[in-house]
């Protein structure tokens, strides 16, 4: 059984990572969302640079099945978005308002500590990369992390009963963060 599915065309570093974790990981294509080949899983994660064409052309499929990806969010599924990796992008494919402006750099880290649970770094983790910051606008999105600055690095969004990630740090995710994500979510058909 697959536990993520990987949106992304090629092979990526970031699969490793999922290996050393022991968390079963698929990479597909977006294209293939909705398929009644793809086995059901808990996440789909998208890595940072899923909105360049310049990295992938995942976005595209991702966007032709946004009715997919909302089902899947509704019956319990996760999805953690990296960052897009363009000036400016909006997650019209989502239903949540969010946007994400690009912008390398560092910075010591803001916890929320309700939403500590969701946090994609380890609690002894105090400065990060990032490669921008969001923008939340819907009231019901949660903040996870801020930069110094005051301004969004990770948001999360219920969306029926799943969830969605948002999340503009640069750096891999901690084990406890994708092991809390996989076991919080429903394993579910796309």
């Amino acid at each position: 059984m697959t536990d993520v599915m990987l949106l992304w065309d090629t092979p990526v570093l970031f699969e490793k990572l999922f290996l050393e974790y022991n968390i079963k990981c698929q990479r597909v294509s977006a294209d293939s969302l909705g398929t009644p080949f793809l086995p059901p899983c808990r996440c789909l994660v998208l890595p940072t640079g899923f909105a360049n064409p310049v990295y992938t052309s995942t976005l595209k499929g991702v966007v032709r099945n946004k009715n997919k990806i909302e089902k899947f969010l509704k019956n319990g599924g996760t999805v953690l978005m990296f960052g897009p990796m363009v000036p400016e992008y909006d997650y019209d494919w989502l239903p949540v308002e969010l946007k994400y402006v690009q912008e390398h750099g560092s910075t010591i880290v803001q916890r929320i500590k309700e939403y500590e649970k969701f946090s994609i770094i380890d609690k002894h983790v105090t400065e990060v990369e990032y490669d921008g910051h969001l923008m939340v606008t819907d009231t019901n999105t949660n903040i996870v992390l801020r930069d110094s600055q005051d301004r969004p690095l990770m948001a999360v969004k219920d969306i029926g009963e799943g969830k969605a990630i948002a999340c503009s740090i640069h750096e891999f995710p901690s084990k406890g963060f994708l092991q809390t994500i996989v076991k919080m979510s429903s394993r579910c058909k796309i």
